[in-house]
């Protein structure tokens, strides 16, 4: 008998992964794909952290760590909080777990109840909407188009706001738009908050490092909102560590117990090497960063350059993160022979089999209309992408 629950009939599939799987079942078979649908660093792990991660298996870092993580990298996280971002967090606030992701749902398991509602300001990452879902919670998107680059304003936040709102969520630097919000719209979204007390900020920082803009806000700055703001936030893109899962929250103390104690009865504690492997990466030099964060920012660069050359499609400036989010509408209702483009998962998978460059339905980020692309690539592949990109959609007519 086969008989899946209903909470995982109700979740939609990963867009991304599921376009970078069809990407390589074309690579399988010899196709050259250059991909820009997955979101992580191209770079290797830096020696330091590697050389730490080999130090732990010798030193014999083998066995159960504590549910909420090691003591010394939960204070190594509190200081990078406090040195970094001006903000206050006991290690007892903190909690360590399996990549960011995770952090994000059992935050959200642990303070939505059936029926509450939860704000994403979209285009928003394909999984913020499951994991309300999965809580029984209840998504209000706010959309904000590339007219306003992508960023709600505090008017659009307050007419979102019911009784039954419970939590917010800020992802800044964004995934999938690459916008930045800055320390004044930040504030504005704030002074509005502060008048409900009630609700939750849940402030997705993990592009914190890839921003261009010379310094990164978090909306746990502002005093009036300070007390409810849970911070995530992990090594996978800053120190491209992707493959170690190792993300954090930082919560009020209540949340935060509320959070181990989810994780204590389904994952336990994070990898004990990948663990010692993160400490090194907050605590040692942080010049890999700004040379990674620069390379990023050099091929924003190039890749705006390029878009802007393709007619018909609409662009942002990102500000940080890794994407390019262009709005491609104007190319619905042209076909190439017999195929029409009816939408962007046309447009995507016409991208895939004709251009063989491989991007994401902006559907998947609650943004139909658009189509997500990743430059976390070199600047060759880049180069070449796109000029497939701007001769396939040429041919559409």
């Amino acid at each position: 008998m086969e008989q899946i629950s209903q909470r995982v009939m109700n979740l939609s599939p990963s867009a991304t992964l599921a376009m970078s799987q069809k990407s390589n079942e074309l690579k399988a078979q010899g196709v050259h794909v250059i991909n820009l649908s997955v979101g992580e660093p191209d770079f290797f792990t830096p020696d330091h952290i590697k050389e730490a991660a080999k130090k732990a298996i010798d030193d014999n870092f083998s066995f159960y760590t504590p549910v909420p993580g090691y003591l010394s990298l939960r204070k190594a996280i509190a200081a990078k909080l406090k040195n970094e971002n001006g903000v206050d967090f006991a290690p007892e606030q903190i909690i360590v777990s399996n990549g960011a992701k995770q952090s994000l749902c059992n935050c959200i398991l642990s303070a939505i109840n059936p029926g509450d509602e939860v704000i994403i300001p979209t285009p928003a990452w394909v999984s913020y909407v499951e994991m309300v879902k999965l809580a029984e919670g209840v998504p209000v998107l706010v959309y904000a188009g590339v007219e306003q680059n992508f960023k709600i304003t505090a008017q659009q936040l307050r007419e979102a706001i019911t009784p039954k709102t419970r939590m917010i969520l800020i992802c800044s630097p964004s995934n999938p738009t690459g916008s930045v919000y800055s320390k004044e719209e930040l504030k504005a979204l704030a002074d509005v908050l502060a008048d409900y007390p009630d609700i939750l900020i849940l402030a997705d920082e993990i592009y914190e490092h890839i921003n261009f803009t010379g310094h990164f806000e978090s909306i746990s700055q502002f005093e009036c909102v300070r007390n409810r703001v849970a911070i995530v936030n992990g090594v996978s893109k800053a120190y491209a560590m992707t493959g170690w899962r190792i993300g954090f929250l930082a919560a009020p103390l209540w949340l935060a117990k509320a959070n181990s104690k989810l994780q204590s009865q389904y994952t336990s504690g994070a990898s004990s090497i990948a663990q010692k492997a993160a400490e090194a990466a907050y605590t040692g030099s942080q010049d890999c960063v700004e040379q990674m964060r620069l390379a990023f920012e050099r091929r924003r660069d190039l890749i705006v350059k390029l878009a802007h050359e393709i007619p018909g499609i609409r662009i942002n400036h990102p500000e940080g993160a890794f994407y390019l989010f262009p709005e491609v509408s104007s190319y619905f209702g042209k076909r190439f022979g017999d195929r029409v483009i009816n939408n962007a998962n046309d447009m995507a998978m016409y991208l895939l089999e004709h251009a063989h460059v491989a991007t994401v339905d902006g559907a998947a980020f609650c943004a139909p209309g658009h189509i997500r692309l990743s430059y976390a690539t070199s600047d060759e592949n880049i180069v070449e992408a796109m000029t497939r990109i701007k001769n396939a959609l040429a041919e559409l007519k």
